[in-house]
């Protein structure tokens, strides 16, 4: 009797129990599958997002987005998990987003920074190796980092520039184009032969740095107080701006002398006038 009554008593319990174990079971089976499929899907997608964003950015952003894609990603499947298994999620997620209120709140200053630095490397204002003028900076970029980007000043500094700052400023990309044009102005005496000047100027735009087409000019710009102004424009490969522009300033003035040609001081006539003394 005994035992029948405790048989009795399991097969009662099992009808109560066996419901609710099915149902839960079925969502916690559901649910691992969704958290596994699911699992494997994310992996994929930010690995495909990676690979999408790396044709257009630098690898280091390839590298963040589809990292943070990641997190991101699975936090909300595991959130889902959660609500599939019957778990309320309302906090949870009340709590999360405060979190990221907070986090926003205090690193203002960073999260400027870093779109500051997914812009530039989304949209490549400039290259690693480029001499760009930036905030009062001038200087070869060494890296961009997603926070900040390092330049190298010609005497050899280390700058290091916010990318939110830059971002939003004016940047001159001096390498962005092939070529550039070289604007040599010299001062010549008033009674000097200003064809002869111009020859002489076009004479030095025979160097084989000198782009012929465009083809050199050699202009009368300005007639200043003490001087007349003749200016040469000639155009040069980027990577050799700097060369020509030295190489003119070191021949101008003896290929000028030569050629019986002054380069005046700044002048200045001041009269004085002594007045009679009144009788």
């Amino acid at each position: 009797m005994d035992l029948n009554a405790e048989v009795d008593q399991l097969v009662r319990q099992s009808q109560t129990w066996l419901p609710l174990i099915m149902e839960y079971g079925s969502r916690l089976l559901l649910a691992l599958l969704t958290l596994a499929i699911g699992w494997w899907i994310i992996s994929r997608v930010s690995e495909r997002l990676g690979k999408l964003v790396g044709l257009k950015a630098d690898a280091a952003l390839q590298g963040f987005i589809s990292t943070l894609a990641n997190i991101v990603l699975k936090v909300l499947l595991m959130v889902s998990v959660a609500s599939m298994i019957g778990i309320e999620t309302t906090s949870f997620v009340a709590a999360i987003g405060a979190a990221g209120l907070a986090i926003g709140l205090a690193l203002q200053g960073s999260l400027a920074n870093f779109a500051g630095g997914v812009l530039i490397l989304m949209f490549r204002p400039f290259r690693i190796g480029d001499w760009i003028e930036a905030q009062g900076v001038a200087g070869t970029v060494d890296s961009i980092q997603i926070f900040h980007t390092v330049l190298r000043t010609g005497d050899n500094k280390t700058v290091i520039m916010p990318n939110g700052s830059l971002s939003n400023g004016i940047i001159t990309n001096t390498n962005r184009q092939p070529t550039r044009k070289v604007v040599f102005d010299v001062g010549v005496d008033y009674e000097a032969d200003l064809q002869k000047a111009r020859n002489v100027l076009l004479e030095l735009a025979q160097d084989p740095r000198v782009l012929q087409d465009p083809a050199p000019q050699a202009v009368i710009s300005t007639l200043g107080d003490s001087s007349i102004t003749v200016s040469l424009r000639i155009w040069t490969k980027t990577a050799d701006y700097w060369d020509v522009l030295f190489m003119l300033n070191e021949h101008a003035r003896d290929r000028l002398k030569a050629e019986g040609i002054d380069i005046p001081f700044p002048q200045r006539v001041i009269r004085v006038v002594q007045e009679t003394a009144l009788q």
